[in-house]
């Protein structure tokens, strides 16, 4: 026997299967007078971006008629890219004069609190994804958790957790306190002294919730200690950092300004080079036969150099290290494109105000990039080094739907990328001034 629906009932499901449909189908249609796909290729006039579900459904050429529940974006007049991507952030600290005494006054609520804000400033910069490359009480694991969970708003973050160094090194927190205001540092607080001790501590760091590794392989500029160059792990640490971070599938990535600890850092197997102050065409060969990236961070340079003419700024230690090293990562720069190192873009910013990451755009075509490559180096370039560029990086269809746009042309006129007003991560508008 064949049961048969009541009039009502079919109409009630017919009319449930046409809305159930009608909302499957709406999308998002993106204008683009100008796209820009972060791949390299030639950008595009005139383009539809359908977005659907958090992703790109497609690309076409001209503007596509939308349907009754589709959401028009429209940037007919202006420039689309993919979200940037800063390789070298540190989302849950910013540098300001009296911020050397935040160590001993700052509680982890309240740098936590502080990474919310600076994430915010850091997405509506444009910058959807970034690396946290060292952090305090590991708050920025919290925040990542916390923006994936859609508690806060940010941009998505890789993770660190605290840099590994060692005793006396740059990262060591210690540095600069007097004797027994804290008790010895440890591998599971990112010090580290010996294979054992290195390897322990990337252990600790997996426990935590890291992404990724990273080590500070030299002195620092900003750390109260004497040297800002000086090789700081030995070959047999180094190893075993990077073969026990391959056996938890984690990247390392190493701060390094001297030229000793980056050909240890790239003999040892890391992926990439964080300022890479005094490379040189030794160590420039040394990172293209083995693939190694470099992620320049010109604008932090060009911030601590500016800040060291301020009397005070800085502890007298540092001083020194902020006027040689800061204003030499740019021609350094320079350099390493001319000769074919592979190039990912990065700020540190933090050590400059978060939301100024736009800064080293203008800086790397200053130094002779061409502006495409240097948005390609915030996308695909950044995306390969992350393991992500499947999945985002680009403007192709398949990929998440992180999209940014300005009025301008940035290949004319960089600065344009300092004033983005469109901001999409995953599909989800964050940011959208031209209404």
């Amino acid at each position: 026997m064949t049961l048969r629906k009541s009039p009502l009932a079919a109409a009630m499901t017919a009319a449930s299967l046409l809305l159930a449909g009608t909302a499957a189908h709406a999308d998002t249609l993106l204008y683009a007078g100008k796209l820009i796909d972060g791949t390299g290729a030639v950008p595009q006039s005139n383009q539809t971006i359908v977005i659907a579900d958090g992703r790109i459904k497609a690309i076409v050429a001209g503007f596509q008629q939308a349907d009754a529940d589709d959401t028009v974006i429209d940037r007919r007049h202006g420039t689309v890219m993919p979200g940037f991507i800063d390789m070298h952030t540190h989302l849950t600290s910013e540098m300001a004069a009296g911020s050397y005494i935040h160590k001993f006054t700052k509680s982890a609520a309240d740098v936590t609190l502080d990474s919310v804000n600076y994430a915010q400033r850091t997405l509506d910069a444009g910058f959807t994804t970034v690396r946290d490359l060292g952090d305090s009480y590991n708050a920025s694991i919290a925040l990542r958790n916390a923006i994936n969970a859609g508690k806060v708003t940010g941009p998505r973050i890789f993770t660190s957790g605290k840099s590994i160094a060692t005793t006396g090194g740059h990262a060591d927190p210690t540095n600069g306190a007097k004797e027994g205001l804290y008790e010895s540092p440890t591998p599971a607080d990112g010090v580290v002294n010996g294979p054992y001790e290195a390897r322990e501590a990337v252990r600790a760091r997996y426990q935590d919730g890291a992404d990724l590794i990273k080590l500070t392989v030299t002195g620092g500029v900003l750390s109260v200690a004497k040297s800002g160059q000086n090789p700081q792990f030995m070959m047999d640490e180094l190893k075993a950092v990077v073969d026990t971070a391959r056996d938890y599938e984690m990247k390392v990535t190493v701060h390094a300004h001297g030229k000793e600890g980056m050909l240890r850092a790239i003999e040892a197997g890391v992926d990439s080079i964080e300022h890479g102050t005094y490379m040189d065409d030794e160590v420039m060969a040394a990172m293209k036969a083995k693939g190694v990236y470099y992620v320049p961070t010109i604008t932090a340079g060009k911030s601590v150099a500016e800040r060291a003419e301020i009397p005070g700024f800085f502890p007298e230690l540092v001083q020194p290290k902020a006027k040689a090293i800061g204003p030499k990562i740019q021609g350094t720069f320079a350099e390493a494109y001319k000769q074919g190192v592979k190039i990912a873009f990065g700020t540190d910013a933090g050590v400059f105000d978060h939301g100024e990451n736009y800064r080293e755009f203008g800086y790397m075509v200053e130094a002779g990039m061409p502006a495409l490559e240097a948005i390609k180096a915030a996308t695909f370039e950044a995306a390969t080094l992350l393991g992500t560029i499947d999945d985002f990086g680009t403007l192709e269809v398949g990929k998440r739907a992180d999209i940014v746009a300005t009025s301008g042309d940035p290949l004319t006129d960089i600065d344009a990328l300092g004033a983005i007003n469109l901001v999409m991560k995953d599909g989800q508008v964050y940011k959208n001034t031209l209404n």
